[in-house]
């Protein structure tokens, strides 16, 4: 279309793109294509150059024990502590980053206090990024914002996402190459105008709602800003949304043919929904008892209903005995054998069809659905 076209996509008002469904928008958002973030050969990441041999010393990382009891507590505790010695150096910068994201729009941002200094705030927002980015952009910022004021000898990052800032310093091959290049760039030019600097990195997770970190999340989430067209699109997100239509007609097939099997156990998790597939960690069923090959086995064969009980005799081998042994039931059922045979009283809860006490009552009757000499 010719850019004087009173109907060319790109002059719409937002109202009227709001309105405007179908690929032709699709097309005109995507085709001004992705905006770049690999950038595998920067100097930043060549051999000699890497950040972790040349400062070693210069950079850490103050992580959560998750093996520690209260650990949210004792995190507070440790929190106000490292701000007390902030506020009372003036030669520290506390950059507190969060991000959020509403509706395709990332809002970044970054809260840096200092000795006898006012609050500095810097947002930024941005289309079809993924959290992850947003995140990394948000400290990418913190960090430029504390390093262009003089005389901070030592840095400190507040962050709920600290697995995003350790991305900062990994040499691999990553879509985030060019957010950790800049910062990389920063921080060598900070650490060699002084042999004394430093920048440290804190975990701060988001439910323990602490009041700085809090702040800054709730600033985050308070701006509305509607997307500006066109725009370019981040590589992970083409990837993420990809991954998602994929995973939802996975999903829509699964429920809706008959591909899982007439005979399939719908579990449900703890919030009481059916349990759908995920790629995540294995799956929902191989995170609950995957562990195990033993009771991963017999999940399999409870789930399936292919297992050593009657019900499956009287399918397949109709002349075979195919009667409970308790004595109580004619045929020995799926059902039965979880909800009512005497045989197995192990474990029991009403709510068996929970995937959580589905794999309890397995581990503690070791005879259900197991192949025995009996």
């Amino acid at each position: 279309m010719k850019s004087n076209n009173p109907h060319n996509i790109g002059s719409l008002t937002n109202y009227q793109r709001s309105l405007t469904k179908g690929h032709i928008v699709d097309s005109s958002i995507k085709s001004h294509g992705i905006f770049l973030s690999f950038s595998p050969l920067d100097p930043e990441f060549s051999p000699g150059h890497h950040i972790v041999d040349n400062f070693s010393n210069c950079f850490s990382f103050n992580l959560v024990n998750k093996r520690e009891e209260n650990q949210n507590k004792l995190r507070s505790q440790e929190l106000d502590k490292m701000v007390l010695h902030c506020s009372s150096d003036p030669l520290s910068a506390l950059v507190v980053t969060d991000a959020s994201i509403k509706n395709d729009i990332a809002i970044s941002i970054s809260h840096i206090h200092s000795f006898n200094r006012p609050i500095v705030k810097t947002v930024h927002h941005a289309s079809f990024v993924t959290s992850m980015e947003a995140e990394l952009f948000a400290i990418r910022c913190g960090i430029n914002q504390a390093c262009s004021i003089d005389n901070f000898s030592k840095i400190v990052i507040v962050t709920d996402s600290i697995h995003v800032a350790k991305r900062i310093f990994d040499c691999d091959s990553h879509p985030y190459q060019i957010h950790s290049a800049t910062i990389l760039s920063e921080l060598c030019s900070f650490f060699l105008s002084h042999e004394s600097n430093t920048i440290e990195f804190w975990e701060c997770p988001s439910k323990l709602r602490w009041r700085f970190h809090y702040d800054a999340n709730k600033d985050s989430k308070s701006f509305s800003v509607s997307p500006s067209y066109p725009s370019k699109t981040s590589w992970d997100f083409c990837k993420k949304s990809d991954c998602d239509k994929l995973t939802k007609l996975w999903k829509m097939t699964f429920q809706a043919s008959d591909g899982k099997g007439n005979q399939f156990l719908d579990l449900l998790d703890d919030d009481l929904n059916v349990i759908e597939p995920s790629y995540s960690k294995g799956g929902p069923w191989l995170q609950a008892f995957g562990h195990s090959n033993s009771l991963c086995a017999r999940a399999v064969r409870a789930i399936t209903n292919h297992t050593p009980i009657g019900e499956y005799r009287l399918r397949f081998f109709p002349n075979m005995d195919f009667e409970c042994p308790c004595n109580n039931y004619p045929i020995e059922t799926r059902r039965h054998i979880l909800h009512e045979c005497r045989r197995f009283n192990g474990y029991w809860n009403p709510r068996r069809d929970m995937l959580s006490h589905f794999v309890m009552f397995l581990t503690a009757n070791p005879n259900a659905f197991a192949f025995t000499n009996n």
